[in-house]
């Protein structure tokens, strides 16, 4: 079974050394392990005191999610991270200390929910700044603000945005200031102070570095830099984190040499996913080797050999071939053979799905 190695000592690291930036900044943050697909050993492995102790919430996506998280560890300080389903009120409250909202018919549910369970949700309202993703438009914000803040049973925490996920809008300094004059103009206008203003992810923080955002941002959402070591704004390692925290390695199941085009007709009723063929290498060979896992476990392109060499050539559901050119090393040597392990560095998306895989062994180290 091809097999997900997960370094956690690297990973607690990470989200210590992210503490210690965001302590010397006084910004409040939220570890975000939508990554862990609300796994409860890899929870418990990472989400230990000295861990915790550095992070003011941990978020995630999945009700499933914060349900586990809750098991871990229940006085864990929780936040839902998107807009919730009207529907899942009552648990959203009963998991989720936090949540960010966009609709004011779900707060108005959340806020029923919060009364039946004697409690005060607090919820940060999510603001539209360019992503078209979600957020309350900016004509509708003090109107939207002033019906919550007659609810009994929420409390508005802050204001929050969320840029660069969908169509990769940057969430420049402009962008930002919009969110701080925005927290102006609510607290004067209704009397309130808004705690938050919930603006930073893991794309922000080279601009964070660098005092590239305003000031008021105090509250950032962080996922990928902790459990990746990078910023998705340029995909490069920020400061000293590790980045090597994940590695895929998938078992070599047959290694023949094959023909490199196809022989026969090829019709649309074909269910894998392959490389183009060039009908130049009409009678060529190359070595290939079938890997043991496949498109239901991964999508290929979210994951890269660490050998440059290894080429891809198809995938179905189950296995994946490549092309290992004529298998030899520089000194003639053979480099691979059946049971030999193809090592992979899989990215956010890849690491997600692998630990939502049956199929694929997961291994903490």
């Amino acid at each position: 079974m091809a097999e997900l190695i997960i370094q956690t000592q690297k990973i607690k690291d990470n989200i210590k050394l992210l503490g210690d930036f965001f302590s010397e900044r006084n910004i409040e943050w939220s570890l975000i392990t939508k990554v862990f697909s609300g796994d409860i050993e890899f929870l418990k492995k990472i989400l230990t005191d000295e861990v915790i102790e550095k992070v003011n919430s941990i978020g995630d996506s999945r009700l499933t999610s914060l349900k586990n998280l809750k098991t871990v560890n229940p006085k864990m300080r929780t936040i839902y991270i998107k807009p919730p389903a009207k529907v899942y009120a009552n648990e959203i409250v009963q998991y989720a200390d936090i949540s960010l909202n966009s609709s004011f018919g779900t707060i108005q549910a959340l806020n029923e929910a919060a009364k039946k369970s004697n409690k005060i949700h607090q919820i940060i309202i999510m603001i539209e700044l360019g992503e078209l993703r979600e957020g309350v438009k900016r004509s509708d914000i003090m109107g939207f603000y002033e019906k919550v803040f007659e609810l009994s049973n929420i409390e508005v925490i802050g204001l929050g945005s969320n840029l660069g996920c969908m169509y990769g809008v940057e969430p420049n300094y402009d962008k930002l200031l919009q969110l701080t004059l925005y927290k102006e103009l609510i607290s004067a206008k209704f009397e309130k102070e808004l705690k938050y203003i919930s603006g930073g992810t893991s794309i922000t923080l080279p601009l964070l570095e660098k005092n590239g955002i305003p000031k008021d941002i105090n509250h950032f959402r962080i996922g990928e830099a902790a459990f990746f070591g990078i910023s998705p704004l340029n995909n490069e390692q920020f400061r000293n984190l590790s980045t090597d925290c994940f590695e895929f390695r998938a078992n070599i199941i047959e290694l023949e040499e094959k023909k490199m085009v196809p022989d026969g007709i090829i019709s649309d009723a074909n269910i894998g996913h392959t490389a183009n063929i060039n009908k130049k290498n009409i009678g060529e060979t190359t070595v290939k080797a079938i890997l043991d896992f496949g498109h239901l476990d991964v999508d290929k392109e979210n994951v890269e050999a660490l050998d440059s060499n290894i080429k891809f050539v198809g995938v179905t559901s189950d296995m994946l071939v490549v092309d290992l050119g004529s298998n030899r090393t520089k000194k003639g040597e053979k480099k691979y053979s059946i049971g030999d392990q193809i090592i992979f560095k899989p990215n956010y998306m890849a690491v997600a799905r692998l630990l939502n895989s049956k199929f694929i062994d997961k291994i903490f180290k």
